[in-house]
């Protein structure tokens, strides 16, 4: 069988190493310590805008404490992008509060601006008041973050910016991530860099970023000892972890670069091709490009997009649908939903190529020379 192409797997840069041996050598083998420090210091760099960060032991968990900071409590609403990942919903359930799904627009296959209103207005005719929105940037492509801002902040209603996927993404060149009263960052194996597993919580105000990391250290009192006046959680990344991350944001404009010469390359071949479609940046965009994705019209192509994820499965290429919508998950059953169809094609129709930034020349030719073949 030849060798396995994967959709996106870890790319080193090289000092990740040096950063981990320290930590070793000076015994900080915890949750806490200098490289923790130190990467929450170059991700706050990074995204510039005054931002304050709290390294974390995973996206999920920042997800799940900023609906905490946010006062989201058992019983509440709180409107959710549909088409996401399940890692953005279920945080909600974590805490007993009850989802209401939103679907997506075209332009950038995020939540829709617009169904967002009428999903707001809708709840506030029956009396219940949303406790937060939480949007997406799916795979690198940024939300149209002014105007869910403008509606959120019309109808107060705080803002939890899931940007998993999108670290480098910007809009006008301020980075997804720091829109939101609270943002999300992820580190997982997959993404654009990779902690191993990690996440962050990103704030513009330090006092929110101080809780977070209270919490996330099973909010012990200060007292010699141990000592919890309200419910903690075991949430810090490890100083292990954070050394990955520190040489990972020595090399993250090169991996950024990569990911969008891959899906370059995609467009330069197929973009030609009767039926295939690429996700375009709006103006004043920039998405990191994490996952390049196309869409097939089987109309126009003469097939459909489980067809070619199986002839690229047979060939051992690894490739995914898009995202099945929350509202179509079985464990989210019977919720609130407002849609007008858009995810449900595009979960129909989309699919994930392999966009790795360590994807070489020769893997990218063979995966391009596999879907010519299955064209032709």
């Amino acid at each position: 069988m030849k060798p396995k192409i994967w959709m996106s797997s870890p790319h080193m840069g090289g000092t990740e190493q040096q950063f981990v041996n320290e930590a070793f050598d000076t015994n900080w083998i915890a949750p806490l310590g200098p490289n923790v420090n130190g990467f929450e210091q170059d991700l706050e760099l990074f995204l510039d805008q005054g931002s304050h960060v709290a390294a974390l032991s995973s996206g999920t968990a920042g997800l799940h404490l900023g609906l905490v900071l946010l006062g989201v409590k058992q019983g509440d609403e709180v409107i959710c992008q549909s088409m996401t990942f399940s890692a953005t919903a279920n945080p909600i359930s974590y805490i007993g509060a009850k989802p209401v799904f939103v679907d997506s627009e075209k332009d950038t296959w995020n939540i829709s601006h617009e169904l967002l209103e009428v999903a707001i207005k809708d709840r506030l005719a029956k009396g219940i008041t949303p406790r937060a929105i939480v949007p997406v940037h799916l795979y690198g492509m940024p939300a149209k973050m002014d105007e869910i801002m403008d509606i959120a902040r019309h109808y107060q209603i705080p803002v939890l910016e899931d940007a998993a996927e999108a670290l480098g993404s910007s809009i006008n060149g301020r980075k997804c991530g720091t829109f939101g009263d609270i943002g999300v960052l992820s580190f997982n194996g997959n993404k654009i860099i990779t902690t191993s597993g990690g996440g962050a919580l990103v704030s513009a105000h330090s006092s929110v970023v101080k809780d977070a990391r209270f919490l996330a250290t099973q909010a012990r009192d200060e007292a010699p000892h141990y000592q919890h006046s309200q419910i903690g959680y075991n949430y810090r990344m490890s100083n292990i972890c954070a050394g990955i991350g520190r040489g990972q944001m020595q090399v993250i404009a090169d991996r950024i670069k990569q990911r969008r010469s891959v899906y370059n390359r995609y467009v330069d071949h197929l973009g030609g091709i009767s039926g295939i479609h690429f996700l375009h940046e709006p103006a004043g965009y920039f998405s990191n490009r994490w996952l390049t994705t196309v869409l097939i019209d089987k109309d126009e192509a003469g097939f459909t997009r489980e067809d070619l994820r199986l002839a690229l499965e047979k060939e051992n290429i690894e490739s995914r649908p898009l995202w099945k919508p929350m509202h179509m998950q079985p464990v989210f059953e019977g919720c609130t939903y407002y849609g007008d169809g858009t995810s449900e094609k595009l979960f129909e129709t989309g699919l994930c190529l392999p966009s790795g930034s360590n994807l070489s020349n020769d893997d990218l030719e063979r995966v391009l020379d596999v879907i010519d073949t299955f064209i032709k």
